[in-house]
Parts: structure tokens; sequence; C-alpha cells
């Protein structure tokens, strides 16, 4: 009788796996749920401020090339893989700076809002890292591009419903919290 190449050993352990851990997460993670939080940071900015800050975009967009960088490195391989790789990627935020830049030119600025500039900087930014993680086959980035191309619908949305919003969560308390202090009210004047 002859072993297979699929039968394992009885006594082999099986193989460890690491358990879940936020901390764990965080350290691997870190870069990409940076590019999210300085994407949504401008957002807010931006929105609060009511002026187009256009620095701040000019600025993340190299920011997150170099992530991108940094993320396909290893699987660039040769030397000529990663110069191919870092010109690339510098070719490809250069165009999409200049796409946020020719948003923020005096003609065009002028027909948008604050809120509109930062959204539409936001909506090119969002399709720069989903093509930039595409040209390096690195998943996460791909992933970043697309959660921050859907924050363009629900910021917007949040935009425009934040009053209903508020008025949905004060009508909440006021119907809650009366009934809380019919049922507990009791108690809390005994003690």
């Amino acid at each position: 009788m002859t072993d297979s190449p699929t039968d394992v050993p009885a006594s082999a352990p099986p193989p460890a796996t690491s358990p879940f851990t936020v901390r764990a997460f965080l350290f691997k993670e870190w870069p990409y749920l940076l590019m999210l939080l300085l994407a949504l940071v401008g957002v807010a900015y931006s929105s609060v401020a009511r002026a187009p800050v256009r620095e701040y975009w000019i600025i993340l967009g190299p920011f997150i090339g170099l992530i991108c960088i940094v993320s396909g490195w290893r699987d660039a391989g040769s030397a000529e893989g990663r110069i191919r790789l870092v010109g690339t990627q510098i070719l490809h935020w250069c165009a999409v700076l200049l796409a946020i830049e020719l948003m923020f030119v005096a003609d065009v600025d002028r027909m948008m809002n604050a809120d509109a500039s930062a959204l539409s900087a936001l909506t090119l930014l969002a399709l720069g890292t989903f093509t930039a993680g595409l040209h390096i086959g690195a998943w996460r980035v791909c992933l970043v591009g697309v959660l921050l191309g859907l924050g363009v619908p629900g910021i917007a949305w949040l935009e425009q419903s934040a009053l209903l919003i508020i008025l949905v969560i004060v009508a909440v308390v006021a119907i809650v919290f009366p009934i809380l202090w019919m049922i507990y009210g009791h108690r809390w004047r005994r003690a």
C-alpha cells in the first residue's frame, strides 16, 4: 500500500493560526486606515472651513502614492521592476494631481462651493487610489479606493440630511426619556 501525497500523518499538529486582535490588525493595516482617515479629514475640514483646501489634496496625493509604492515594492521583484513601479506610480499620481489642480482653477472653482469641491477631489482621489491598486496588484489599496468612492455619496447624503438626523435623534430622546423616567424614576428618587 502506498501513501498518497494528500495523506497527513495523524501526529502532525494542525496549522497554527494567530487569534485576531485589534492591535495586530491596526499594526498590519495602519497605512490603509491612515489613507482613509486623511481623505475623510480633508472632506470634513473643507466642509467646516467652507473654503476649498486645494493644498491639502495636493499633499495627500503623493502621500497615497508613496503608500502604493511601498505596497507594491516586494512584488516588484527585480531592480528593473521596482524602477518601473516607481515610474508608473509617479506618472499616475501626477495625472491625478493635475486633474485635482484643474478642478481648482479659478473659473472652475467659482462654479462649485467648498463641499462640491471637496467631494470632487475625493472622487478623483478614490479613482486614483483604485487604479493605482490595480496597477500594483494590491487589493488593499483597491479596497481603500472603493471605500473612498463609496464615501462620496455617503458624505453628500449626510451633509444634506444632517438636520433630519438631528431631528430624529431629538425625537427619539424625547420619546424614550419620559418612558424611562416613568419606569425607573421611582428607583432614582429612593436612592
